[in-house]
């Protein structure tokens, strides 16, 4: 964001830039000097005459329009004669001076901006669109020995930064193209590092419900239901969990992994029936350890 100053001075930068260019403006057209006093930049109310034509500033441009009539309201009623549209001047400061300029007038009041505000000072977007860009801001010869001397600076400039640039990229690639043995060793020691801390981690990583439950599953021998295991295993010490329902977390972790790893799976659903009553019945949610689990 700027400062105050800042922004002061930008402002008091436009506001010489425009000043320049009506006063170039003026000095470009001395034929038509009657019509304005001495010093002044702008139109005077007197000065203006209905059916005469003049250069104003339209919708942020500089255009010439025809004076129809006065405005009742204040001003004139006016006709833009590049698109024929009728346009209302509020006020002579909106006329700059009186039309007929030819392009090498236009051309030279140009380079007198450029005098008065320097190289660095680029003239008013509405009069740069206006007369689409002279050749010395496209590139060509300068208007002055001032707009010179910077445009050189800014070359020198441009052609420095190229050489840096270029010195850089040989630099590149002519530390890419040799061999560095202790960049590469580098590499390999942080590669070995890595999976070193990996393997570590992964040594350390503490062991889950399901590692836990095929661990008691295998000292038991038989089919157990998830109550029993869980209580088998944080008696043990195998798992730990400070979860209200570990149960259930265990028998949908088993469920999980049944469904996902199939045949692969180190569980299974296991048969248990109990006699009540005198008669035999199935009891659910008993798992035991698949046979390539029991042998690993």
């Amino acid at each position: 964001m700027l400062t105050l100053k800042q922004r002061q001075e930008r402002a008091a930068r436009r506001a010489a830039r425009i000043a320049a260019t009506h006063e170039a403006i003026r000095q470009a057209a001395p034929e038509h000097g009657e019509a304005q006093s001495e010093g002044s930049t702008v139109m005077k109310k007197n000065e203006v005459k209905v059916g005469s034509q003049y250069v104003a500033k339209v919708s942020g441009k500089l255009a010439q329009v025809r004076i129809d009539r006065e405005n009742p309201h204040g001003g004139w009623d006016a006709t833009n004669l590049a698109t024929k549209k009728a346009v209302r001047i509020k006020s002579a400061q909106r006329l700059r001076a009186p039309a007929g300029l030819t392009k090498a007038e236009v051309q030279a009041a140009k380079a007198a901006v450029a005098a008065h505000v320097g190289a660095g000072a680029k003239p008013a977007a509405g009069s740069a669109k206006d007369t689409k860009a002279l050749p010395a801001a496209a590139g060509g010869e300068p208007a002055n020995p001032l707009e010179a001397h910077y445009r050189g600076q800014k070359d020198a400039a441009k052609a420095e930064k190229a050489a840096k640039v270029a010195a850089w990229r040989k630099e590149v690639a002519a530390k890419a193209s040799k061999p560095d043995p202790e960049l590469d060793k580098a590499i390999k020691d942080a590669d070995a590092k890595g999976r070193q801390k990996k393997a570590k981690a992964k040594a350390e990583r503490k062991p889950g419900c399901l590692d836990a439950a095929v661990r008691v599953l295998r000292e038991a021998g038989k089919p157990m239901g998830c109550q029993d295991i869980v209580k088998a295993a944080l008696a043990k010490g195998y798992w730990q969990t400070k979860g209200a329902t570990p149960a259930a977390t265990l028998y949908a972790a088993i469920i999980r992994e049944c469904a996902a790893k199939g045949k692969d799976a180190r569980f299974r659903r296991a048969e248990v029936k109990e006699t009540k009553d005198g008669k035999a019945v199935s009891l659910r949610g008993y798992f035991e350890l698949t046979d390539a689990a029991r042998g690993r």
